[in-house]
């Protein structure tokens, strides 16, 4: 064998052939070539967020005990033969969103402040497509079940959510009708458009004043993403899409009802799974409700929303339910685990190179209490993460501002535990290149290996 020639090397695209069908290969060692040992943009890393809304049963979820001897709580407990892998986070905020009940889902992934005269900034996973977009044929996977993604880029405008798994399937791995001719002359067009709005925003520019031109930047931003996104788009139509065996096809490319809540979100992660697997994508996120909404449960007997059982005014019946749609939802997230840790590249388990974070931006539902986030982070161990212990921020001085109800804050115990501070640590995992984001005051040294 010449290893210096590499000619066993296959291609990243490599397919397998037969039976009249084609089937992607995951990302094996003999596709890398030998410097690619040193490339960090070679070696996959991702990252995908899940968005619980309204908060959760606190009295139920919170944990008792700090460090590696925790037990985990009711809701929690399907994450036990994951416990190696997880850090569940007690007392995380984010400052600008404490007493903004409506805010709390936009600002989960940017930390930013929102007002009458201010717009949102860009979310931590826009941040990490930045770095991953050049080498994956789309930049992020943005899925939701109700409502808006959780998605913001730069210039603070929401990226739209695809709420069909059927849809979200066909977009990833179909090729578009007409072939890549068609869609090739349609790139083609848009770019004339796009270079058209260009010269005529340069001539109008110095004709304006400077907060009009302040206006027209932010637009010829948007402009320029979309531009970027086209010539990406472009490149790929060369490369052929992965081909998926029948059966995970079958599988994957269908509509559900929300009445079946459970087959609906596993078949969300499953997606998830194989957008990473075949390396299409390595950054998405996942709404599994919108705040002031929240899908009900039907097939475990809870009828009602999210939004209304949390605010239930400390009705034992419909805490109880809330417990159980919390229960529910942290199954799904189990299976989505067991998913990554089953499915392998050259680099292991995908769950090894993935960081999943997930959590509401709301804590405690009823009173809109949001000073102490149900957050759990999963994964990254060869990204630098460690694993197997509860980090509690309430704990590091005496307790305050309690609700009757155990495990409730109104204020944060320790003001420097931002959820920032955690999308810091996981976006400099991502290779991006920054020492702050939003209201950061540094990583969370709690979860560095």
């Amino acid at each position: 064998m010449n290893t210096k020639r590499q000619t066993w090397l296959l291609n990243r695209r490599h397919f397998l052939r037969g039976a009249g069908t084609a089937i992607a290969l995951p990302l094996l060692d003999c596709m890398r070539p030998l410097h690619a040992a040193d490339n960090k943009v070679l070696k996959p890393k991702r990252s995908v967020f899940i968005y619980l809304p309204n908060g959760v049963n606190t009295s139920d979820w919170q944990i008792k005990e700090a460090g590696p001897d925790y037990k985990l709580s009711k809701p929690l407990a399907s994450l036990e033969k994951h416990r190696a892998v997880i850090t569940p986070f007690s007392g995380l905020h984010h400052p600008n969103g404490l007493g903004h009940h409506h805010n709390c889902q936009t600002i989960w992934l940017t930390g930013g402040k929102i007002g009458p005269s201010e717009r949102n900034t860009i979310s931590v996973d826009q941040l990490m497509a930045q770095v991953t977009a050049p080498v994956t044929r789309y930049s992020s996977l943005e899925l939701t079940n109700q409502g808006g993604a959780l998605a913001w880029n730069a210039d603070g405008i929401q990226l739209p959510a695809q709420h069909s798994p059927g849809v979200a399937f066909r977009e990833l791995f179909e090729d578009p009708k007409g072939g890549a001719a068609k869609q090739r002359r349609g790139f083609q067009r848009r770019g004339s458009i796009l270079d058209a709005v260009l010269e005529d925003a340069r001539s109008l520019s110095g004709k304006l004043g400077s907060e009009d031109r302040g206006r027209l930047e932010q637009y010829l931003t948007a402009v320029r993403e979309v531009e970027i996104r086209t010539a990406r788009s472009d490149k790929w139509l060369d490369t052929a899409r992965p081909k998926i065996e029948p059966a995970t096809q079958s599988r994957l490319n269908r509509d559900i009802s929300l009445q079946m809540l459970g087959d609906y979100l596993r078949t969300m992660y499953d997606l998830i799974v194989l957008s990473f697997q075949t390396d299409v994508t390595r950054v998405a996120t996942l709404t599994t409700g919108q705040e002031g909404q929240g899908p009900a449960v039907p097939e475990i007997g809870v009828k009602q929303d999210r939004h209304s059982l949390s605010h239930h005014n400390g009705n034992p019946e419909l805490m109880g339910q809330l417990t159980a749609s919390d229960a529910f939802n942290l199954a799904q997230f189990s299976y989505f685990l067991d998913r990554l840790s089953e499915v392998k590249d050259a680099d292991g388990p995908l769950l090894d190179t993935t960081m999943a974070l997930y959590g509401s931006g709301m804590a405690y539902g009823h009173s809109h209490g949001n000073a102490s986030l149900p957050l759990i982070l999963a994964g990254g161990t060869k990204l630098g993460l460690k694993h197997g212990r509860h980090v509690d921020f309430n704990r590091t001085k005496e307790f305050q501002g309690y609700d009757k109800q155990t495990g409730v804050h109104f204020r944060p115990v320790n003001e420097k535990a931002r959820l920032s501070n955690l999308l810091l640590t996981m976006a400099q995992k991502m290779d991006v290149k920054t020492e702050k984001f939003a209201d950061s005051l540094g990583p969370v040294s709690e979860v560095l290996a």
